[in-house]
């Protein structure tokens, strides 16, 4: 079994059941994760760090692996003017996890605004990072949901 990481640690305290899905570090995109787990991609989410034109604080969108953010959707349901999608660099410098290990989970301290792609309602369990690279949680949608205290937005376009 994998190290104990916070984000499971978050989840145990909330008694929130998940499984660990492992596969190689090396791998970063959410689509191709999915293929190598043998799983749609509709399951798999990735986690994009966002921040308001204006230099607020940042946000977390959480979308399908093969759905991309549409910043203006997510601009309207965060009630900003304008967001920006960060840098590999600037999400790794805030919130010191490496792209491809980005998790929401992880971030919950911060209390970072976070939205959840619609379609992800349709789902009983979705996958999301562990908060490392190479290790995702397979977790009930709604658990997630109310212990992330996120925002179930049509934020994600095909």
């Amino acid at each position: 079994m994998a190290q104990k990481l916070n984000s499971m640690r978050l989840l145990e305290k909330h008694n929130i059941p998940y499984e660990v899905t492992e596969f190689p570090d090396t791998l970063r995109d959410a689509e191709v994760i999915a293929e190598v787990l043998g799983i749609p991609p509709y399951m798999v989410y990735k986690t994009l760090v966002a921040q308001p034109a204006d230099g607020g604080k940042p946000m977390l969108a959480l979308i399908a692996a093969h759905r991309t953010l549409d910043l203006k959707k997510l601009a309207t349901v965060s009630g900003h003017k304008k967001v920006a999608m960060v840098s590999h660099k600037e999400a790794e410098a805030l919130t010191g996890l490496k792209v491809g290990g980005i998790s929401a989970l992880a971030l919950a301290h911060k209390n970072w605004p976070v939205f959840l792609d619609q379609p992800a309602a349709e789902q009983e369990h979705i996958l999301v990072s562990a908060g490392q690279r190479g290790m995702d949680l397979r977790v009930p949608t709604m658990a997630l949901v109310r212990v992330l205290n996120a925002r179930i937005a049509e934020i994600g376009v095909e």
